[in-house]
């Protein structure tokens, strides 16, 4: 009987529990869907209580249809969609319903915090207060209920909420405290000045662990609603995109992760706390102790080539499509794309910007838009590595993840716009193996997240940019850095325009 750990992955619409052995190994995986509640346009809502029966169904799964023994089950570690918004009474029931990182309805929040504390709340945090981000959501229950604001002991974050049902006790970890922003960053502590500022009671907010840390058994309450065994150790986890990090092998400051979902995103491990972007880039703790890490989002990497896809391609299989760049040459023979067709986030902070391809010819095919639409995103993630280069950063690995790891030529593409190696994972399962790893190194199996890495991360498909394709990239990226101040204007009267007509 092989001992393993299991890393619970809580997404936004799924939870995925994976049973990693000490080789690292997955030997059975399980998930189960939950939904999303969206009563009014910007709200993004979920039952916590939705959480744990879906882990529970998948780890009941685990046991009676893969059959893992109990007693296997050594540790369990998290990862979970980051700045959600529970809130606990004085009897540890939940008030109202989550409110989740894509909620957008506390922009008015937002603006207060910033009229209040301006750049000092930067200072603090190491980030804006997005309207995606914990406070915001906060301050909103304050404001709109405060009945419910008034009756509230706890607050939690998605993942910590289905630890502590399944062990008793309240914790919220680094990674996850910072996307609140509520932590003081440089201090490693709530920030007694802001909730000050906001006239937030500091019992709000639950002990600090670190990733690593044991947060107690299995209970016996979880033990006989689950079939897990009480000899079973919780730990700590992390926020998704620490645990995405810690399971893509991101674990020193040479290291880079290339993410291309939906959204794209550029992450950076960052050794100190000293480092401050003035909020251009996200600041957090990482799952890995006393490190961090950086991360600058583009708002519609997938999203682009998916949109593309299906307006001009709808037919045709994916794959091909994308490969059908290769016909044509770097810079798309003169054809450029900004991806912002639905506003960016990094390192624009703009809602109203918009996408545009710039250069259209009559000699143009649609190869050379597709390949276009390739090297205008990895374009907006040059533009993230900029800022971590105006820095002092140098990298020597970009570590493919998502989208942009399924095509040789996109690799290849990255390599060179980069001048960087890229390289992509064997074994691709991001935030869920990240959390098995920490479980696994809370056990101490593995005397550091660094030595897991070597067991449980392997890579696989090199690429190494080409001299000749590198200068013609930056040539390139060059003049693609004017696209957005010189639409931003013309783009934001189309936007205006639209929103005048009805129709945005």
């Amino acid at each position: 009987m092989t001992d393993c750990v299991l890393g619970v992955d809580l997404g936004t619409s799924a939870v995925k529990v994976s049973a990693v052995t000490k080789a690292g190994e997955i030997i059975a995986q399980e998930g189960m869907d939950f939904p999303l509640r969206q009563p009014k346009p910007g709200y993004a809502e979920q039952d916590p209580e939705d959480w744990v029966s879906a882990t529970t169904v998948a780890i009941v799964r685990l046991i009676l249809n893969d059959q893992l023994k109990p007693e296997q089950i050594k540790g369990i570690s998290y990862s979970g969609q980051m700045h959600g918004l529970v809130l606990l009474d004085a009897d540890n029931q939940v008030l109202r319903p989550a409110m989740l990182w894509n909620d957008t309805r506390s922009t008015k929040q937002r603006e207060e915090i910033m009229a209040k504390m301006g750049d000092r709340f930067i200072e603090i945090t190491h980030n804006q207060p997005l309207e995606g981000f914990t406070l915001p959501k906060l301050l909103w229950v304050k404001e709109n209920q405060p009945e419910i604001f008034a009756k509230a002991k706890t607050m939690l974050l998605p993942k910590d909420y289905l630890r502590f049902r399944m062990t008793g006790n309240l914790a919220i970890d680094y990674s996850d405290a910072t996307g609140t922003v509520m932590l003081d960053v440089d201090k490693q502590v709530w920030s007694q000045e802001i909730l000050d500022a906001f006239d937030i009671p500091a019992s709000l907010c639950p002990p600090l662990v670190r990733s690593i840390d044991n947060t107690g058994n299995i209970d016996d309450w979880y033990a006989q609603y689950s079939g897990l065994s009480t000899e079973t150790v919780t730990f700590g986890g992390g926020a998704d995109n620490a645990c995405g990090a810690v399971g893509a092998g991101i674990d020193s400051p040479t290291k880079v992760l290339s993410s291309i979902g939906t959204s794209g995103v550029i992450l950076k491990y960052e050794p100190q706390k000293e480092t401050n972007y003035n909020g251009v880039l996200q600041y957090e703790d990482h799952a890995i102790p006393d490190a961090f890490y950086s991360m600058g989002v583009t708002l519609a990497a997938g999203f682009s080539l998916s949109w593309f896809k299906k307006t001009f391609a709808a037919d045709e299989d994916f794959t091909a499509v994308v490969e059908s760049a290769a016909q044509s040459t770097v810079g798309a023979n003169g054809l450029l794309f900004a991806p912002y067709i639905v506003g960016e986030r990094a390192p624009y902070a703009d809602a109203d910007i918009r996408g545009s391809f710039i250069g259209i010819d009559g000699i143009h095919q649609r190869h050379d838009f597709v390949r276009a639409v390739l090297e205008g995103i990895i374009f907006s993630f040059r533009d993230l590595m900029d800022e971590y280069e105006a820095k002092g950063s140098r990298f020597d690995t970009v570590v493919s993840i998502g989208g942009g790891a399924k095509s040789p030529l996109w690799q290849q593409i990255q390599a060179n716009i980069f001048n960087t190696k890229v390289v992509s994972l064997k074994n691709e399962q991001g935030p869920g193996l990240g959390a098995a790893m920490l479980a696994a190194v809370g056990l101490g199996w593995f005397k550091s997240v660094s030595e897991c890495t070597k067991v449980f991360v392997k890579f696989k498909d090199v690429f190494l940019p080409r001299a000749n394709d590198v200068a013609k990239y930056r040539k390139l990226h060059d003049i693609y850095k004017q696209i957005y101040p010189s639409t931003k204007e013309i783009t934001h009267e189309l936007v205006a325009y639209r929103r005048e007509n009805g129709e945005e």
